[in-house]
């Protein structure tokens, strides 16, 4: 065998000694959050139940977004936040992102409001959707579109 045979043989036993063990491995791996359809992240979150869509939720968010990196959205919930009666959790969701779940937040009635003001990245036009978490277990929800251009050019 010539030295450059071998050389090249070698080589190439090397890659595939390396590429077959990682396509395996990614085979294997968990999917992640980025898995997650906006159905299915709901389903995860509510446990199968339904929300409703509710006018208690204020969805601030810009019909037009110049840009999609850094998309203002306020979520203020109408709640007295007592014991009895608080909004135990906000979600924020960008339906259309790979990965739908933005923010996650968990209130107690000693934060005396339910409000929260926050920015989320957007890979396009689509649905920004206002998730809550009532504290008797029932889920509400409140959705808008966001038109995402580039540069402001719509």
């Amino acid at each position: 065998m010539q030295r450059r045979d071998f050389i090249k043989t070698l080589g190439a036993a090397a890659v595939i000694g390396a590429v077959i063990p990682a396509m395996s491995f990614a085979a294997d791996a968990p999917k992640g959050p980025n898995a997650f359809s906006y159905k299915q992240a709901l389903d995860t979150i509510t446990g199968g139940k339904t929300p409703v869509k509710s006018d208690k939720i204020h969805l601030k968010v810009p019909e037009i977004a110049e840009n999609g990196a850094v998309v203002p959205v306020t979520v203020e919930v109408d709640s007295p936040m007592t014991e009895s009666d608080y909004v135990k959790a906000i979600y924020i969701f960008a339906t259309k992102n790979n990965n739908v779940r933005c923010v996650a937040m968990h209130l107690t009635p000693a934060n005396g409001k339910a409000i929260l003001g926050t920015r989320v990245k957007l890979g396009g036009t689509q649905e920004v959707a206002a998730l809550v978490e009532m504290s008797d277990g029932s889920f509400l929800v409140n959705s808008q579109s966001v038109k995402v251009t580039i540069g402001g050019c719509g």
